[in-house]
Order: C-alpha cells, then sequence, then structure tokens
C-alpha cells in the first residue's frame, strides 16, 4: 500500500528541469544497470503546488522484492542545497529511499548524503545506492563542469578581493558594508561571494555579520582555479644577486613611487626561510619598462632569474607587508602564485602553508 501510495497521482508531463531532470535520468539508468539482477521503472513526477512531489520514482525490482526510490534533482550539488534536498526527501518521502541528484557530487556532499541515509547520483559517475541487498559505489569520477558558472564568479578579480580579506582575517565577523570597504568593491559583489560561500557551506553567520568557517576549503578551491596568466610577465636577466636585484628594485620603487612587492619565492623566502630559489619576482604595477630600464635587466627568453610582473588586479597587494624592508605580498597572495610556479613551487607552498598561514588562522 505505501508503494502505491507514493506514486497516487504521479504522471508524464514537462516540467522547467526538463533538462536537469532528463539527464538526471540517463545518470540513475546508468547506475542501476551496474547491478544485472535488478529491473527497474522510470517516473517522471509532476510538481504539486505545495512542493510535496519528488522529481523523479524508481520503482525497484528483484528477487527480493521491490523498493521504492525518490529523487530530488538540483541544478547545483553544493553542500548547502544538498543538504536541503536531504532534509526534504526524509521529511516528505520517508516510506520512500531517498537519493539526491545533481551535475556533480562532492566529497564533502557525499558525505553529507552518507551520514543522512540518503543515496546520490551525479552526471559524471559518481553514486552510492544503499538499499536492501543492493550496494552500488562508485567515486572518484571528476567535475566535468570545472568551468561552472559560479567558480568563475567567485573567482573573478573583484570577488577575489574579497576573499583575500576574508582569507586574511578568517575570525572576524564582517558587516557588508565593512567588508565591501576594506575590499574596495560594492555591495552587490560581497553579497554575490558570500552566496556562494554559503552554498558550499564556508560562512559562519550571526547576528554581528559573517565570516569564515572553512578558511582552508576556500583557499584550496581558489588555488585551483586560479589563473596566474591573467599577469602580464617579463622575464629579464639581471648580473647583480637576488638579494642585491630584490633591494635595488625596492629603493626605485621607494623613490619613484612605483607600487611593488616581491611575490612567488622571492616572498616565501622571507616568510619562510627554509625555501630556496633562483629566480626573483615581483609586481610592479604598470612599471615594468622602466624598471628593468632602471635597474639594467636584460630581456632574455631562456634563463631568466628575474620575472617582473604587471597584475590583473590590484586586489594581489592587498596586506602587503614589510618583513625585511623590502615589501611582499600576503601570505596568502605569495601561496597562490608558489602554486602557480615551475620547480618546486607546490613544495614551498605547502611548506608557507604549513609554517605561516595555518597557524594565523
Amino acid at each position: 500500500m505505501a508503494f502505491q501510495h507514493l506514486l497516487k497521482g504521479f504522471c508524464m508531463v514537462k516540467i522547467s528541469q526538463r533538462d536537469l531532470v532528463g539527464k538526471a535520468k540517463e545518470a540513475i539508468r546508468t547506475c542501476l544497470r551496474r547491478v544485472p539482477f535488478l529491473r527497474f521503472s522510470i517516473v517522471e513526477a509532476q510538481k504539486s503546488l505545495s512542493g510535496m512531489q519528488p522529481d523523479l520514482v524508481v520503482r525497484v525490482s528483484s528477487e527480493d522484492g521491490q523498493q521504492i526510490l525518490v529523487f530530488e534533482a538540483k541544478s547545483n550539488g553544493q553542500p548547502r542545497l544538498a543538504r536541503e534536498a536531504v532534509n526534504q526527501l526524509k521529511l516528505r518521502f520517508p516510506q520512500g529511499y531517498g537519493v539526491f541528484v545533481a551535475p556533480y557530487i562532492s566529497p564533502r556532499t557525499a558525505e553529507i548524503c552518507s551520514r543522512e541515509g540518503i543515496g546520490y547520483v551525479d552526471f559524471a559517475g559518481n553514486c552510492r545506492l544503499c538499499f536492501g541487498k543492493v550496494f552500488i559505489e562508485q567515486e572518484g569520477r571528476p567535475n566535468p563542469l570545472a568551468e561552472k558558472r559560479d567558480l568563475r564568479s567567485l573567482y573573478s578579480p573583484k570577488a577575489e578581493r574579497v576573499l583575500r580579506v576574508l582569507l586574511t582575517q578568517p575570525k572576524r565577523t564582517w558587516k557588508f558594508q565593512a567588508l565591501a570597504d576594506e575590499a574596495k568593491v560594492s555591495l552587490g559583489q560581497v553579497a554575490n561571494v558570500k552566496k556562494l560561500l554559503d552554498d558550499r557551506e564556508w560562512v559562519r553567520s550571526e547576528k554581528e555579520g559573517f565570516g569564515l568557517r572553512e578558511p582552508e576549503s576556500l583557499l584550496t578551491e581558489w588555488a585551483q582555479n586560479y589563473r596566474f596568466r591573467r599577469n602580464e610577465a617579463r622575464e629579464f636577466y639581471g648580473l647583480q644577486s637576488l638579494s642585491g636585484i630584490e633591494a635595488a628594485l625596492a629603493d626605485l620603487c621607494r623613490n619613484k613611487g612605483i607600487t611593488y612587492a616581491l611575490t612567488g619565492f622571492s616572498a616565501a623566502a622571507r616568510l619562510a626561510p627554509a625555501v630556496r630559489y633562483q629566480r626573483a619576482v615581483a609586481y610592479v604595477g604598470d612599471a615594468i619598462d622602466d624598471v628593468a630600464s632602471s635597474l639594467h635587466l636584460k630581456p632574455v627568453p631562456s634563463g631568466a632569474n628575474v620575472c617582473l610582473l604587471s597584475p590583473y588586479d590590484d586586489g594581489v597587494f592587498y596586506d602587503a607587508r614589510k618583513p625585511e624592508g623590502i615589501q611582499i605580498v600576503s601570505p596568502v597572495q605569495t601561496y597562490l602564485d608558489l602554486r602557480s610556479s615551475r620547480g618546486r613551487g607546490e613544495e614551498a607552498a605547502a611548506t608557507l602553508l604549513e609554517e605561516v598561514i595555518r597557524p594565523s588562522w
């Protein structure tokens, strides 16, 4: 009777999520076909005005009997939306086995579903269904939509200004206006960033404002989507030692009022002394030619020991400091640039994270 009650009133109709549901059906079929003894039929449900119908219902039959699977499909598999879907499935359809479907299920979202006894299926092929004597699991498939709109929005230059502020002071609770003023962006930009972080459940909201809940998760995803190539990079060779070139560059920029800051290995060596390097790297605003000429640096196609950068956005200079009287970018910016560096950049970034960034959080 429970099966008949759950299925009553379902019919094949067009719904606004047609493309999403169509792909969800394909993913469900692929998942269930891995078990040859299962027989199943998929019903696309009509959403009622109260929203009390799931997106899809699947009747699964085997020698052990029948099982009803109810599916909630979302266009985004971020943890916040997954948690909402999980709660809906458990509250509204307790007589069926609930399954969350999205284009991509991250490990964090998979953990939420598994902990709550809810199955999941995504379009990349990741899935976990556990009901009766059936257990199907596939994990580790990469996100086929790595360039999703929300990633481009969260890691755009203006949005990154907000992220730098949050990561520099992750324990602070910010009001929208104060954060917008600090990051030099609009209130709308702050609101957009907060929503995207909320979807990932990386934000803590309080009466006084909001702040970061998981700074390292944010930094990790940012590093994976950071595009160092947006900077204009020019390579040179100088006859002085690296320390001599860096000191001369600092003096020149101070005297001429040029905005500058060492980055990459040049900055990391001043934050974590164990870092060794063979090339000086610095942001110098829009003054690459002026600086190179004044320091007698020679442009070279290979064998460079100096790299001068014109930044894609002035946000790279946020929280710059002078540990040895020479300005360097923040630890967060240093980490991002190291992760994009050739050679032992990732190793140096890991050292910086362990010795400098984590302790500051």
